[in-house]
């Protein structure tokens, strides 16, 4: 398991366990309403393939109060428009490759009885650790729009987290994120079926590894916020 963990006052971050699937069903069915939830026979195989990539944010007693789900990827075998389906086969997280340089985060969820209390970015610094850990290139994610719904009859996606990347418009998921030190590579159409509040749109983000990275990597990922955020 990994040693990645972090923590904050009464919170702790570690590695999910068999006995925090129970809590995870609970909390993404208060996330996630009209959506299936992730279930133990997901995050039975999570574990199996991947157990350094799952977290659960806990509280003073244990008790699961926030997670993250992940794999690696080897990025070559896929596009940067690919859909959740394709880079998680479909939340089973089969294609784990460890061979791989690219964290994938297919999953952050707080309990929304306990957000603003810096969980999530505890989650992320347990990423940014596991990444350095391992020697990996980078993390990447597709970050969800909730906010577009909203002007969508006034912006294109693209010009919306345009927006968003220069801190004229405020984003719930995307905003954090770049607060965080990820940079936008590419807006991607179809990211999920069932994601009405950000007309199933979603933001390919990216965090990179700068131990490891080389001076060409390092242009690269620069020279994509520079382009995403261009009028």
């Amino acid at each position: 398991m990994s040693s990645a963990t972090t923590e904050r006052g009464s919170i702790r971050v570690r590695n999910t366990e068999p006995r925090d699937f129970a809590r995870i069903t609970a909390i993404s069915q208060k996330v996630y309403p009209s959506d299936e939830p992730w279930l133990p026979e997901h995050l039975e195989i999570h574990l199996n393939v991947f157990p350094e990539g799952q977290f659960v944010a806990v509280d003073a007693d244990d008790q699961v109060i926030g997670m993250a789900a992940s794999l690696i990827l080897s990025w070559d075998d896929y596009d940067r428009l690919d859909n959740y389906n394709d880079l998680t086969d479909s939340g089973y997280f089969h294609n784990h490759d460890p061979s791989g340089r690219t964290l994938y985060g297919a999953e952050v969820m707080v309990d929304p009885d306990h957000r603003r209390r810096g969980i999530g970015s505890l989650i992320y610094d347990a990423r940014r650790n596991l990444v350095e850990e391992m020697g990996l290139l980078r993390i990447r994610a597709g970050a969800r729009l909730p906010g577009y719904a909203a002007v969508a009859d006034q912006l294109s996606p693209r010009d919306y987290v345009k927006e968003v990347i220069r801190g004229d418009r405020h984003d719930p998921t995307l905003s954090f994120q770049i607060r965080h030190g990820f940079k936008v590579l590419a807006v991607i159409p179809r990211y999920l079926t069932h994601d009405p509040r950000s007309r199933n749109y979603a933001a390919l983000i990216e965090w990179l590894n700068r131990k490891v990275a080389s001076n060409e990597e390092a242009e690269r990922h620069d020279g994509a916020m520079a382009q995403a955020s261009r009028p």
